[in-house]
């Protein structure tokens, strides 16, 4: 290589230090944007490294893959507005547990709505139906008691 190679080289690496640089580096940015959703066996219990898949709208190969943290979250950043879904099949001593959750992405890339299971969306009307329930059974289970008790005395009185 000759000398005045060398110095044109030189020349181009200080009048561009950025692009040389840039090959060997990592960047990174964070952001405070994206979706999380908590998966959990029951309240107390994460399902912690489930395996995931997570579609975008009107998608058939995976928008992202891969495992829930040691909490259970599943994050990602939608990059359409529509309706999501995060698949998660979590493995327990009882087997698979799959479950499914829709997440409406609006616009601004933010969630606009998700679909709720059931029990959460209606708990208070569910709890208030099972209180009437015990109520009512308990209240059957001491009048069944009182005439038996009744029927007992009246069958061992003599004629």
């Amino acid at each position: 290589m000759s000398a005045r190679s060398i110095i044109l080289a030189l020349l181009l690496c200080l009048l561009f230090p950025a692009a040389t640089a840039s090959a060997h580096g990592m960047h990174y940015r964070v952001d405070e944007k994206g979706v999380s959703v908590r998966f959990f066996y029951t309240q107390t219990d994460p399902a912690s490294y489930s395996t995931y898949e997570i579609f975008g709208p009107d998608e058939t190969i995976p928008h992202k893959t891969g495992r829930t943290d040691k909490n259970g979250f599943v994050s990602f950043l939608p990059d359409k507005a529509g309706t999501w879904t995060v698949s998660v099949a979590g493995e327990s001593d009882h087997g698979l547990h799959p479950k499914t959750v829709t997440v409406e992405i609006g616009e601004g890339l933010f969630v606009d709505s998700y679909k709720k299971p059931l029990v959460a969306e209606y708990l208070t009307a569910f709890m208030g139906l099972s209180v009437i329930l015990f109520l009512y059974s308990l209240w059957v289970q001491l009048r069944r008691k009182d005439n038996n008790q009744r029927d007992s005395k009246s069958a061992s009185k003599p004629l």
